[in-house]
């Protein structure tokens, strides 16, 4: 069967010619390291997290799971008194295929939305496969989040208001921890933003194949990213939820998600069946699949016109969920 691939928005097209030499869509396990020490990790160093003094921001070291290391957690909370109350959390989980980046990685999106409605944004730092499989990065995820709610007070926060959000693999371990909170009667979470996870190990779905050599991630990087992860338990019968969300049987329960996903990406059927079967088991979500996106354009290309509406969807989602 051939897959012919839905066509690129011509805008990000050419923003991935650009980047093309920079960025292979099929990461292999032997590049790991090498990306890893790539430019794009050396900048986020550089970051302004304050942005221009709007945050105090501190790096500080929690407990982590029972008998493991401790974690780093990035704490930005806004410079200004807050004008009513406790402020809401954004709980961040940084992408990365599960194999790279740290705290830093893509948490200029959390910040924006933190700046746009007052809120705190703490982002976690968590072990990364293959040194650490499943369970390392989700039971880091989720001993961040259990210190978060339980000092909220000293952070000016609201635990009672913590939204979890995060892009590919950091989508993927927001809906991972949704679940983790809801069956271990965790910190309820008010909502959870899942900008174009990693949910399904499996790595069959058409538009996997339809992407296949195309794009930033295809099924190649997917299949490296997933095996460093379960390791020979990819795609086979016994994978957990808390590792590959899109093998949950039961979706009840769950906070309210946004879900999103461009349409020429290896993700798009795998999100777009996770938001039906969160509709399918009563649940509240909001999907959107950003026409001729690729995988994590908005980050890529954020002045393009799609990538502004994208970013818009977030903080409007975010604001009608927080004023209740």
């Amino acid at each position: 069967m051939t897959h012919v691939p839905p066509p690129f928005d011509p805008e990000l097209a050419g923003a991935l010619e650009l980047i093309k030499d920079m960025i292979s869509p099929g990461l292999t396990p032997d590049q790991i390291a090498e990306v890893r020490q790539g430019p794009g990790i050396e900048l986020l160093a550089e970051l302004d997290l304050t942005m221009g003094g709007t945050f105090v921001v501190e790096d500080r070291q929690v407990p982590g799971p029972q008998g493991e290391p401790d974690i780093s957690l990035l704490i930005c909370r806004p410079a200004l008194p807050a004008a009513a109350g406790a402020r809401p959390v954004i709980y961040h989980v940084h992408g990365g295929g599960m194999v790279i980046g740290n705290n830093r990685v893509g948490v200029d999106v959390p910040l924006a939305w933190a700046r746009a409605l007052d809120a705190v944004v703490v982002s976690v730092e968590y072990r990364l496969a293959p040194e650490h499989p499943h369970p390392a990065p989700v039971e880091d995820v989720y001993a961040g989040l259990l210190w978060t709610a339980e000092h909220a007070a000293e952070l000016g926060a609201d635990p009672e208001r913590i939204v979890v959000a995060g892009a590919s693999a950091g989508g993927g371990l927001c809906a991972a921890l949704a679940l983790l909170t809801r069956d271990r009667k965790g910190p309820r979470l008010i909502g959870q933003v899942l900008m174009c996870p990693m949910l399904d190990d499996r790595n069959d779905t058409p538009s996997t194949y339809q992407m296949a050599g195309l794009g930033v991630w295809d099924r190649t990087a997917n299949e490296t990213g997933w095996s460093a992860l379960l390791g020979s338990r990819r795609g086979g019968p016994d994978v957990p939820a808390y590792a590959a969300p899109a093998r949950a049987e039961d979706l009840t329960g769950l906070p309210p998600a946004f879900l999103d996903v461009g349409s020429a990406e290896t993700f798009r059927d795998e999100v777009v069946a996770y938001a039906s079967r969160i509709w399918q088991a009563g649940g509240v979500a909001e999907l959107h699949v950003w026409p001729g996106g690729f995988h994590g354009f908005d980050g890529f290309a954020p002045q393009a016109a799609l990538s502004q509406s994208a970013r818009a969807a977030h903080v409007d989602w975010l604001r009608r969920l927080l004023n209740g």
